[in-house]
């Protein structure tokens, strides 16, 4: 049923979903990430997987930009008109892009360096901006410049301290093939950052998930130095009567951090990996160690969960309708625009260790695409402007889907739409052909990068 879409819903899809197209406030976002560590997968990888939510039915436009050696221009200039001194060589990368959103796009650049986020609101009402500071460009800028995950750190830090951050706040999930960090920015100029250890996995909804901060262990942590000197100003924090600073506690806003949907999405993944089982009200940790070792298949299963085998599974294993609408946000949600996992290896050349993992719309519809970060350019029907020009016209109101007709992530939401609207009848078959196409590609990747490897060697 869902693969035979006849051509009158593909026109009743054009103009149904137009009316839903409308640009949402920033609060309306809610993403999902999961770290993991090298030590802790059975391949030597770092994973970093992410579920980006957004409202309405928004296109995925994939580009592969190349590396320049010598940039014309000797600024970029930001969307609040700030303008910040632009660096002579930058990186090639994979851009996902989201027209119109300002904090949506996913970035893996040539080193193997990827960034993305997850909306985590702060209790800052009085931001220091420079200029309307620095919002849609930070991600940007760090993955044009950084060769690691933590030099990606400082660039944003030096850029949050000298514009500010043009947003309540933010958890920025960093990953390369050496190691992975948290960055989380509050409006203005304070942030802080942790390094995932090599052994662990953390997971970040939306809100502030690092706690302690140490300054000193600049291996692990990096940050605003009046981090708890500003927030005692404020009021936020007494060191004489609150005990240990805490950043989660101290900075963020008190809705995102007893939300019931970040803690179920926490909590139904934590107990998914830890050994160590947890209660909803528990105090989660920053990170921890997973019960086993995690490949693939494991971080996929993560990104497709709807609270199944759980007592906040109302859906009751899909008897009651399509799991996505519960009244706890689901990690495979209703608002998921893609899903994907990075796959971050040292061990060869990152052109071919570098893979991004890409399922359209909900990962539970749609298998996981293996797309390599050495491409020279992204398959055909997978965007329609040049990389060039789509950066120029990023903000524009899209008012209309008919240039984007035939592109492959508005025939992944038709494909969607059918499933969900039957999920129970529809869903096993489903299940079946994402297992089917997962399992080839799985099966055909050590061979196919084995192939590569020796034309790379010669070539």
């Amino acid at each position: 049923m869902y693969q035979n879409i006849s051509k009158y819903l593909r026109i009743l899809f054009v103009f149904f979903i137009i009316p839903f197209y409308a640009q949402d406030s920033e609060a309306d976002y809610n993403c999902f990430s999961v770290l993991v560590g090298k030590n802790a997968t059975t391949d030597g990888s770092v994973f970093l997987a992410h579920n980006e939510d957004d409202s309405g039915n928004r296109v995925v436009n994939w580009y592969k930009v190349p590396r320049v050696e010598e940039n014309s221009s000797d600024f970029v200039t930001l969307k609040r008109g700030a303008k910040v001194p632009q660096m002579e060589t930058t990186n090639s990368y994979l851009w996902l892009e989201i027209p119109e959103l300002e904090f949506s796009d996913t970035y893996m650049n040539e080193l193997g360096v990827t960034i993305t986020s997850n909306g985590c609101p702060s209790k800052e009402d009085k931001p220091e901006l420079v200029d309307g500071g620095i919002g849609y460009w930070l991600r940007r800028l760090m993955i044009e410049s950084a060769f690691t995950a933590k030099e990606a750190v400082t660039i944003a830090g030096k850029l949050i301290e000298e514009y500010g951050y043009a947003s309540s706040g933010r958890t920025y999930a960093i990953a390369g093939p050496h190691e992975t960090w948290l960055l989380s920015v509050v409006n203005g100029k304070h942030w802080v950052a942790q390094k995932v250890p090599d052994n662990h996995v953390a997971i970040i909804p939306n809100y502030y998930t690092i706690t302690k901060v140490d300054f000193s262990d600049t291996s692990n942590f990096l940050g605003s130095k009046d981090i708890i000197s500003y927030a005692t100003e404020r009021g936020w924090y007494n060191p004489d009567t609150d005990g240990e600073f805490n950043f989660r506690k101290v900075y963020g806003k008190e809705s995102s951090l007893s939300s019931r949907s970040n803690q179920a999405r926490h909590w139904v993944t934590l107990n998914a990996l830890s050994k160590k089982q947890y209660q909803l009200e528990d105090d989660f940790p920053f990170s921890f160690a997973p019960k086993k070792k995690l490949n693939l298949k494991d971080m996929f299963k993560l990104l497709r969960n709807h609270y199944e085998g759980t007592p906040l599974d109302e859906s009751m294993r899909y008897t009651k309708g399509n799991p996505h609408k519960q009244s706890n946000m689901t990690v495979c949600s209703n608002t998921n625009q893609y899903g994907f996992v990075a796959q971050l290896r040292s061990s060869m050349p990152i052109e071919i260790g570098a893979v991004l993992w890409i399922a359209p719309t909900r990962p539970c519809n749609n298998p996981f695409i293996p797309i390599y970060s050495g491409i020279s350019k992204t398959p055909k029907n997978f965007s329609v402007h040049s990389h060039k020009k789509a950066l120029v016209v990023h903000f524009n109101e899209l008012k209309s889907f008919y240039p984007y007709i035939d592109h492959y992530h508005i025939k992944a939401i038709k494909r969607s739409k059918i499933i969900n609207d039957f999920y129970k009848k529809n869903i096993p078959d489903v299940v079946l052909e994402i297992k089917k196409k997962e399992t080839s590609y799985l099966e055909s990747q050590d061979k196919f990068e084995k192939k590569i490897l020796k034309l790379y060697i010669n070539d």
